[in-house]
């Protein structure tokens, strides 16, 4: 039983650290406030789920829930080129709201509030995945390529591209840098991972709903990036295992299942405040918030 339960958290932790990373680049490295993260993660999930269920192979299904918020997040940096911080932020707020009032009213494809049951397990290479313990070293492989290819892009010259992006715009554009594709091409490859976590989290659950994607959700991936620093991918994994693990003693007080969650948001908030007052850039923060 007790060992379950750390397994669980392991592979909870994983699919985090996927999320994290992933929301790391855009925000950390990019400067790109994204409120609109949980909305590729949904569109990960649902893309999956649905593929599963009808018999395809674990392969498409998550190459297919990375893909597809690729294509929603070019779209949403299309339209929001021109917005800038709390404008760029409130109108990926409004994107994640279309999103989750998408899954919860379009029934007929996301089957509404009652959500998807009875998504399969993943098979790879005749390797069955429905155990735990099975599940969580693909978690934890998943987790390994996402952090390689989210630091090699960070230290890659595209990579220095978005950290002068981010720290100062206008002095990239007079260097001749082309900011509005540079942004969009990491809001892509973020809404990739973001997408790749929600397929992973539709396979271990093996049920999701609309619930599960409510702009709530996104507060611990946020907590996660502040407490950890901006543009801190050690930070990142540091923070994500500290976020995971701080609320679990609520489950061991013996409290109503209907205090644990309000409980785990207040932790999260006090958890941020002590951070904001008394380290500012996070545990390994490189830049200041703004």
């Amino acid at each position: 039983m007790i060992s379950g339960y750390f397994v669980h958290l392991l592979i909870i932790i994983s699919i985090y650290l996927i999320l994290a990373l992933s929301l790391q680049l855009s925000v950390g490295f990019t400067g790109l406030l994204n409120l609109g993260h949980i909305a590729f993660y949904a569109i990960g999930a649902y893309a999956s789920a649905l593929l599963a269920k009808a018999g395809m192979p674990f392969w498409l299904c998550i190459l297919a829930a990375g893909l597809l918020p690729m294509v929603f997040a070019y779209v949403l940096s299309l339209a929001t080129s021109k917005l800038k911080g709390d404008y760029f932020a409130l109108a990926t707020l409004g994107f994640s709201f279309v999103i989750y009032s998408l899954a919860l009213n379009w029934t007929n494809v996301t089957n509404g509030p009652l959500g998807l049951p009875q998504i399969p397990k993943p098979q790879i290479l005749g390797i069955d995945f429905s155990s735990n313990i099975n599940f969580l070293f693909l978690a934890i492989t998943l987790a390994i390529v996402t952090y390689l290819v989210i630091n090699m892009i960070t230290i890659s010259p595209f990579g220095k591209t978005l950290e002068a992006i981010r720290d100062d715009e206008l002095a990239a554009k007079t260097l001749g840098k082309n900011t509005s594709m540079s942004k969009s091409v990491s809001l892509v490859i973020s809404s990739f991972f973001a997408g790749v976590a929600g397929s992973l989290f539709a396979y271990y659950l093996t049920y999701i709903d609309p619930s599960s994607f409510a702009f709530g959700n996104l507060i611990p991936i946020v907590v996660i990036t502040v407490v950890g620093g901006l543009a801190s991918l050690p930070g990142t994994i540091f923070a994500t295992i500290i976020i995971v693990l701080l609320p679990e003693p609520l489950r061991f007080l013996g409290l109503p299942s209907s205090l644990i969650g309000p409980g785990r948001q207040a932790l999260y908030a006090i958890f941020l405040l002590l951070i904001l007052l008394f380290k500012p850039k996070g545990f390994y923060g490189k830049v200041d918030l703004e």
